[in-house]
């Protein structure tokens, strides 16, 4: 992580170079005070500078203000100190690209139904079922709801044309007790499906802790069936859009695996459910960076980063400064002098929206449920299968074991339900 360095004056000229308006006046330099309402001119000579504040006067020495006019000039100039030129030139653009292990690639989409198959099963295995009414009918064992769900989502079609799939998977023993589609939705209504399906989501992320070290955050929507409308007084027109799902989540940057999950209303703020997102991946993984956008940037944030030992790579809007001190200067003085090296940690943010994209490409962008758990529920099933198949995909091309519930006592397995 860059590191600021040297004295007060040192930090102090970077802040000023960072966050003030400094101005070319024919062959000096005019710089604000950080103290006052005034300002200094700076004349930068080859052997010695002089500036007319009362550190230099007085001192003799290089203060704040031409350090800041320093740094203002590296920024602005080229590393040889020559000004920027605007030229036409016909530029070759050469696209960067990245090999394909397509044998590894082509076995695990192949093999990938069978193999989500049991993975599934596994995975849903290691829940122990919860205490049950003594009379009345008896329900379906919780390990047959949730494979039975995560299947049905994993499928894509309708309930009813679901249920040839779901007999075969009974006969390949699979399930133990074949359910009615309409016990697969009223499941995915039940409440208590959903901390069971978060506990499938780390689960399935664990095989990978020992790839996965960089991280990224960052939240999307999936569409529902419900239609909001309101009256707009501005214009006097009935105006509509879909309500949807927001999903905030955080996923490795390598293998695309999702490692922690938050959905709240559609309004939460992305930025206070950051440090929810990192303290769970933290449980599993080590984290060395953490990379996000704009709306995840506060100094709260940057520290519960730090906190867990990792590097906060999180962009700057373009009115902020770098005066709050501790990490967020040190970020934010990194982000304005080495920008090339900030951003080629920050891009790798870009990987959080193409897991988003890879789970509504192979498993929509919409739920079809109605009520707002069984969307919830709905939108984990959906997570739960992107991880599965992120573990097949890397147990062809890296021969990742894909064992779950390893090292896990039949206390713990009875806890989650």
């Amino acid at each position: 992580m860059y590191d600021v360095r040297g004295d007060n004056r040192q930090q102090k000229g970077l802040e000023i170079a960072a966050t003030a308006k400094i101005l070319r006046k024919g062959k000096a330099w005019s710089v604000p005070s950080q103290s006052a309402e005034r300002r200094y001119t700076v004349w930068l000579g080859a052997s010695e500078s002089h500036c007319t504040c009362p550190d230099h006067e007085e001192g003799g020495f290089k203060c704040k203000h031409i350090i800041a006019v320093e740094y203002f000039i590296q920024r602005e100039s080229y590393p040889d100190g020559s000004t920027t030129v605007t030229e036409t030139l016909t530029v070759r653009e050469t696209r960067k690209t990245y090999r394909q292990d397509w044998r590894a690639y082509n076995a695990a989409q192949v093999n990938e139904k069978a193999k989500f198959l049991d993975l599934l099963r596994e995975l849903c295995s290691g829940i122990a079922e919860p205490e049950r009414a003594k009379n009345g009918r008896p329900p379906l064992p919780i390990n047959d709801a949730l494979f039975a769900a995560c299947y049905k989502i994993y499928s894509t079609i309708s309930g009813r044309r679901f249920m040839t799939d779901l007999r075969e998977a009974q006969a390949k023993g699979y399930l133990t007790k074949l359910p009615h589609y309409n016990s697969i939705f009223n499941y995915l209504e039940n409440p208590a499906l959903t901390p069971i399906l978060n506990a499938l989501i780390v689960e399935s992320s664990k095989p990978l802790k020992a790839v996965e070290i960089d991280f990224a955050a960052d939240s999307s929507g999936f569409a529902t069936s419900r239609f909001i409308r309101w009256f707009d007084h501005k214009y006097g027109v009935v105006r509509q859009e879909h309500g949807w799902v927001k999903v905030h989540l955080m996923c490795g940057v390598s293998t695309h695996i999702v490692t922690a999950v938050e959905i709240r209303d559609k309004d939460a703020s992305d930025m206070k459910l950051l440090p929810a997102l990192v303290n769970a991946t933290a449980q599993n993984f080590q984290i060395r960076e953490v990379s996000a956008d704009k709306g995840y940037g506060s100094k709260a944030n940057l520290e519960h980063i730090v906190r867990h030992g990792a590097v906060p790579y999180i962009a700057f809007k373009g009115s902020t400064t770098g005066r709050a001190g501790g990490i967020w200067a040190k970020m934010f003085h990194y982000f304005q002098f080495r920008r090339e090296e900030f951003l080629a940690h920050y891009h790798k943010r870009s990987n959080v929206e193409s897991v988003f994209s890879m789970i509504k490409a192979k498993f929509r962008d919409h739920v079809r449920s109605k009520t707002d758990v069984a969307m919830v529920n709905e939108v984990l099933c959906k997570i739960v299968c992107h991880n599965i198949c992120c573990l097949i995909q890397e147990s062809h091309e890296l021969g990742i074991d894909t064992a779950f519930w390893a090292k896990t006592s039949p206390a713990q397995k009875g806890a989650i339900q």
